[in-house]
C-alpha cells in the first residue's frame, strides 16, 4: 500500500532535489539521517497521549451535570424537522469509538490528497510530503508523508484497511494510546525506509500511510491471532489473522530482498515489526509506566489552576 511516486513525477522530484539528487551514491549515503527523530517523536507522542487521556477523564467528570442539563433541554425544546445537524450527530453517534477516532486521520489524508491536485503546490508537496533520504528536508516528511497519497486508489485502499481495523485497535488500546502508536509508527516506518534506501543505494521518494497502517494491522493480528479475516472482493475465503500477518511479512521480506520497487517494503516491515513489538513488550514498557509523567502534569496543572497555590479548589482533579 505504500509505493514510490509515479514516474511522471520523477522529473519534478529531480528539480526539487537539485544538487542532492545528483550526488553519487557514496556521497548521498554519507548524509546524516536524523537518528534521534523517531525516539524524540515517539516520546512526545506518548507523552501527549497521556496528557490527553488525563484531561479527557477530568473533563468527563466535570461535564457530567452539564450533559444531564443538555439532555433535559433537548427534551423540552421543540424539535426541528429536517435538522441536518441532528442527522449528522445521529450518524456520528452510531459510529464506534475506533471509527470516530480514525475519521480525523482519514479527513487529513483527504485534504493532503486534494493539495496534490493543485499545480502551484507541487514543489512544496514533493519537498515536505514525500520521504526521501536524498532530499534536503529529512525530518518533517517522516510524519507528513504518512498522510500523503498521490493516487486515489492508493489512498482509498489504505483508508479502507484503517477503517476496518480501527474498532478492534481502539478497543484494545484506547483512542489516546492508539493515536500515539499510529503517529509513532509513521515516523518509525519511514526511518526504516530511510535506512534501507541508504544501505542499498536505491534512493527515491515514497509516500503513504501503509507503514503506520501495518503497525495497526500487526498489533491487532498479534493480539487476536485466531480472529477470522477475509478479502473484500473474495468474502467466501477466510483465514486467521495470525496467518494473514505471516503472509504479509513474508511478501514484504521477499520484496525487500529481491528489490521490488512497486511498494516501499522496508516501511511495511518496519511498521509490522513495531506493531508486533508494541503488543508484546511496548505496552508494558511505555504506556503502563506513564504514571510518573502524568503525576508531573497533574502537579503542574494544579499549581497553575485557580487556587492552586493554597491547595484549595485545584485539588479536585487529584482523584483522576
Amino acid at each position: 500500500f505504500r509505493k514510490a511516486a509515479r514516474k511522471p513525477e520523477s522529473k519534478k522530484v529531480e528539480e526539487e532535489l537539485g544538487p542532492a539528487h545528483s550526488e553519487s551514491s557514496e556521497a548521498a549515503a554519507q548524509r546524516r539521517t536524523p537518528v534521534l527523530t523517531p525516539c524524540q517523536f515517539t516520546g512526545c507522542s506518548f507523552g501527549s497521549a497521556a496528557i490527553w487521556q488525563y484531561e479527557s477523564l477530568k473533563s468527563r467528570v466535570q461535564s457530567y451535570f452539564d450533559e444531564l442539563r443538555a439532555d433535559w433541554l433537548e427534551k423540552v425544546r421543540p424539535q426541528k424537522r429536517g435538522d441536518i445537524r441532528k442527522e449528522i450527530n445521529q450518524w456520528w453517534n452510531s459510529l464506534s469509538e475506533g471509527q470516530r477516532t480514525v475519521t480525523g486521520i482519514i479527513a487529513a489524508n483527504a485534504i493532503v490528497f486534494c493539495c496534490w491536485r493543485v499545480p502551484s503546490l507541487q514543489r512544496f508537496m514533493i519537498r515536505y510530503f514525500t520521504a526521501n533520504p536524498a532530499s534536503r528536508t529529512l525530518c518533517s516528511p517522516m510524519i507528513l508523508s504518512t498522510f500523503s497519497h498521490f493516487s486515489f486508489f492508493h489512498m482509498a485502499a489504505n483508508m479502507y484497511v484503517l477503517w476496518s481495523f480501527s474498532t478492534s485497535a481502539v478497543s484494545m488500546l484506547g483512542r489516546e494510546q492508539f493515536m500515539a502508536v499510529y503517529l509513532s509508527a509513521g515516523v518509525i516506518s519511514t526511518f526504516v525506509s530511510y535506512v534501507c534506501k541508504m544501505a542499498t543505494g536505491r534512493f527515491g521518494p515514497s509516500l503513504g500511510a501503509s507503514g503506520a497502517i501495518m503497525t495497526v494491522l500487526a498489533a491487532v493480528c498479534t493480539k487476536m491471532p485466531e480472529a477470522k479475516l477475509a478479502i473484500i472482493f473474495l468474502p467466501m475465503f477466510t483465514f486467521t489473522a495470525g496467518n494473514a500477518l505471516k503472509a504479509i511479512v513474508a511478501m514484504d521480506t521477499a520484496g525487500l530482498v529481491l528489490g521490488w520497487r512497486f511498494f516501499d517494503h522496508a516501511a511495511h516491515l518496519g511498521g509490522a515489526m513495531f506493531g508486533i513489538w508494541y503488543v508484546l513488550f511496548g505496552h508494558e514498557l511505555i504506556w503502563k509506566n506513564r504514571e510518573p509523567f502524568v503525576k508531573l502534569w497533574h502537579d503542574f496543572r494544579t499549581r497553575r489552576g485557580p487556587g492552586g497555590g493554597g491547595g484549595g479548589g485545584g485539588d479536585r482533579g487529584g482523584a483522576i
